[in-house]
């Protein structure tokens, strides 16, 4: 019910809101439709209680329900490198938000509106949500990092399935792959996590836009092609799998696109006024 009512309330209120609040408040909506999916499963195998529950559906950005409220499972405190790694992070999404943008000349919009979302990213994927993971360990619970160095992938699949926004990689397993693989095949299952990826980016970037319909999800259907392509016979003759093509076709495939999941409308229309707010510009 949450899923279906919070994002329906979003968008029947969407005139009420700048694109870019509306924006946030579709996401934020979706956000947590899906988190309470996600507790709503486990919560009757969980032995966490009220406490852990609340901090894991208010607190923590994770969908990794069954982990984060299982009480037996006490990971290593974190680091004092870890804490600095994720400060740095964080503080680079800073300088870029609220130093580098403001450098770049206003004729140059786009390029204003790609540094001010990557620092966005920095900012809360790598950066804050990784701090707060930390605090999370510290406090003896079990919550791993949403980003896992995607830098490190050796390729796509490795990219999307265990290193990228593992928190949607969690909730697709659990509530898409894992209920179809077995009567449509594993490729087939895989391949419908990519195209249910770009719709729900397809409503939250392109709707408050109002604009670049299908973009975004005409970039998830090619990644999961070329994730296709990565483990077929002659993705493995091409050696896609590994070594330096297997990264530079990741590369490739990735950023390449990129504008077709964050279009110029949504850029102009939607980031660019959200900068204005939050005083980037």
């Amino acid at each position: 019910m949450p899923l279906v009512a919070l994002p329906a309330a979003s968008i029947v209120l969407r005139n009420r809101f700048p694109a870019w609040a509306f924006m946030w408040a579709l996401a934020f909506a979706i956000f947590a439709g899906l988190k309470w999916m996600t507790w709503w499963t486990a919560r009757l195998r969980s032995r966490g209680g009220l406490r852990r529950s609340m901090a894991y559906l208010l607190l923590w950005p994770g969908m990794d329900a069954d982990t984060f409220l299982e009480v037996g499972r006490k990971p290593e405190p974190p680091m004092a490198q870890e804490w600095a790694w994720a400060g740095l992070k964080t503080g680079f999404g800073v300088a870029l938000l609220w130093a580098l943008v403001r450098l770049i000349p206003a004729k140059w919009d786009l390029l204003r509106g790609w540094a001010g979302l990557l620092g966005l990213i920095f900012l809360l994927h790598f950066g804050s949500f990784h701090l707060l993971a930390l605090f999370w360990q510290r406090m003896g619970i079990d919550a791993a990092p949403i980003m896992a160095d995607p830098i490190r992938s050796k390729n796509l699949s490795e990219f999307w399935g265990k290193r990228w926004n593992l928190g949607f990689r969690q909730l697709a397993h659990e509530f898409v792959f894992r209920p179809l693989y077995k009567h449509i095949g594993v490729g087939c299952a895989g391949f419908l996590v990519f195209v249910i990826s770009g719709l729900i980016h397809d409503l939250v970037i392109s709707l408050p836009a109002q604009g670049g319909y299908g973009l975004p999800t005409a970039y998830f259907v090619l990644q999961g092609l070329g994730v296709a392509g990565e483990r077929s016979a002659a993705g493995k003759r091409l050696r896609l799998q590994s070594g330096a093509v297997g990264r530079v076709f990741a590369i490739v495939l990735t950023v390449g696109p990129a504008f077709w999941l964050f279009h110029p409308l949504f850029l102009q229309r939607v980031v660019l006024p959200f900068l204005q707010a939050i005083h980037a510009l």
